[in-house]
């Protein structure tokens, strides 16, 4: 089995995240995508104080009929920071020893590659997918330092420029701005209904 993995904070979900996790499915021949939400990232503030709960929910809607797309609760569901090497040991277990895995991340991933826990070992247990970002193809940006580390085990694929970023939803939200067209409309609905990033 092929299973692409797809961590991130979510904060929130859009439509860049499901592009992404699609095109994977198509380019690789995968046979399934697991979106992890993070609990604590220990390189990153999530900003808006949102709670886990509503990321995790958030993608759960976003996520809804699609039969292959699944979530892992392992990070939100565990206790202090969200290590990825951690991540990558459970799914091994989960889903057993033959199972092939991707770590798909973007272009801007190598930046600060080296920082992560054990990243070493996370490329020896995984095919790291870096995809292009808008207006950065791959291997012209921040993650050329991968090739240090990965050499054989990257896999690069290039999917339509979709200028979409959690940053800028939480902006529009904040600033009163339609987001309609740039998250499932569940999601839409959700994040209105709660008063989200407001």
């Amino acid at each position: 089995m092929k299973i692409g993995v797809l961590g991130g904070t979510f904060n929130p979900i859009h439509l860049g995240h499901l592009i992404l996790a699609d095109e994977c499915l198509h380019q690789l021949g995968l046979d399934k995508v697991v979106f992890i939400p993070t609990g604590l990232p220990p390189h990153k503030t999530i900003e808006g104080d949102i709670a886990p709960a509503d990321r995790l929910n958030m993608v759960r809607l976003a996520l809804e009929g699609y039969g292959r797309f699944e979530i892992s609760t392992y990070e939100i569901d565990k206790n202090g920071f969200s290590y990825s090497i951690e991540t990558i040991k459970h799914l091994k277990t989960k889903y057993g020893e033959y199972a092939e895995l991707f770590f798909l991340a973007g272009e801007d991933s190598g930046d600060n590659l080296s920082l992560w826990k054990d990243f070493k070992k996370i490329l020896r247990f995984t095919t790291f997918v870096v995809a292009n970002r808008p207006g950065v193809p791959v291997g012209a940006g921040p993650a050329r330092p991968i090739n240090d580390y990965i050499k054989d085990n990257l896999t690069s694929i290039t999917i339509p420029d979709i200028d979409i970023s959690s940053t800028m939803i939480r902006e529009r939200i904040k600033h009163h701005e339609p987001i309609d067209f740039y998250i499932p409309p569940k999601v839409v609905d959700y994040i209105r209904n709660k008063g989200l990033y407001t």
